[in-house]
């Protein structure tokens, strides 16, 4: 499997990004956090659907809001563990096309 051809591991990873970014802002960081903890949880539960989405969007709310855990990549470990370690099979993406 192609982890980099793959759009929510790479939408996986830009989160985890911004998520570890605002330990580099010194002081409006935290702050910064306080928006971005429940943005980033709501997302996490649009990515992966079901229980397993809603515990991992709790976690990925509090790994974002408690200080000094921002370097924790959880959408990306979410990905590993939902599609590598689990081995769930990606579902395809259809396009419909109309014809006049």
């Amino acid at each position: 499997m192609n982890l980099f051809k793959n759009k929510k591991f790479l939408k996986g990873v830009a989160y985890d990004l911004v998520g570890m970014a605002t330990l580099g802002i010194p002081v409006i960081g935290p702050f910064l956090d306080l928006a971005w903890a429940p943005y980033a949880a709501k997302k996490m539960s649009e990515m992966y659907p079901g229980r397993k989405g809603k515990l991992a969007s709790i976690l990925v709310f509090l790994e974002e809001i408690l200080p000094g855990t921002d370097i924790i990549p959880t959408f990306t470990l979410m990905y590993l563990y939902t599609y590598v370690w689990k081995k769930e099979p990606l579902k395809a993406q259809v396009i419909e096309v109309k014809s006049h």
